[in-house]
């Protein structure tokens, strides 16, 4: 098994194909190196549509998979939840069995489809990747469908400047049964997650927030964001995807290589 090793600070734009407004943000952010890597949610319609202009930056962004469970594309799915469901769902144990797998599979195959090829990385949409039973449904599929070039996995676990309760509940939906899980089946991942906030302060906040999340990151440390040119109707973090495009399109982060 060959690793897919990324670099050691990584600036990823979540919800690739979210909207058009998101797609178009990642696409000119990756064209300009203003980020390193982005995930994609392939259960929207727009993937089909988006992936080809991504495409230009195969080899220098990792693009990879945004697992979900959670939006309004996984309820028209089927097998979507609200998160607080999912939350629950997972502390229970109701994520045991083979259909979780199928649906981890049928994301991977549309990814596949689409982008002609594997997902360089895997995370999940509201982290839903690391819950009790995803997590080890996936990880099986990972090492079943991958057994020579594996895509690394994020960690959805906070660093020390993401301070308050959010980081702390991302954390306990199982940041460490992941990684241990992944050592033990020798998958890569990225053990540190930055990036996380409430949503509000505006731009001047937002640059404030990237300029300490950079400079405090740790090796092995990803930095989420999710940019957009626009906030569309109905994206309920939609004018705080405006400022965060603002800020990364003017200025290149500081993203050790």
């Amino acid at each position: 098994m060959t690793p897919r090793m990324p670099a050691d600070v990584l600036l990823c734009a979540d919800d690739f194909a979210f909207n058009a407004a998101c797609s178009q943000a990642i696409i000119e952010l990756a064209a300009a190196s203003r980020i390193q890597a982005t995930s994609a949610m392939v259960l929207s319609p727009r993937w089909a549509h988006d992936a080809p202009r991504l495409r230009a930056a195969q080899g220098t962004t990792s693009v990879g998979l945004h697992l979900d469970w959670t939006s309004d594309f996984a309820r028209a799915e089927g097998h979507g939840l609200p998160l607080g469901q999912a939350m629950l769902r997972a502390a229970w144990g109701g994520f045991s069995g083979a259909g979780t797998r199928r649906v981890i599979a049928r994301q991977l195959d549309l990814f596949e489809k689409h982008w002609g090829g594997p997902p360089d990385h895997i995370d999940g949409h509201q982290h839903v990747h690391q819950f009790a039973g995803i997590r080890d449904a996936l990880l099986a599929e990972i090492t079943g469908r991958y057994p020579q070039h594996r895509p690394w996995l994020r960690i959805s676990n906070p660093t020390a400047q993401c301070q308050g309760i959010k980081p702390m509940l991302i954390r306990a939906q199982g940041a460490s049964a992941l990684k241990a899980l992944s050592e033990q089946l020798s998958v890569p991942c990225m053990p540190f997650l930055s990036g996380i906030y409430d949503f509000q302060g505006g731009e001047l906040h937002y640059r404030e927030l990237l300029a300490q999340w950079q400079r405090e990151a740790r090796a092995g440390t990803v930095i989420m964001c999710h940019p957009a040119t626009a906030a569309e109707p109905g994206d309920s973090i939609g004018a705080a995807r405006v400022w965060e495009y603002a800020v990364l399109r003017a200025e290149t982060p500081a993203v050790r290589a």
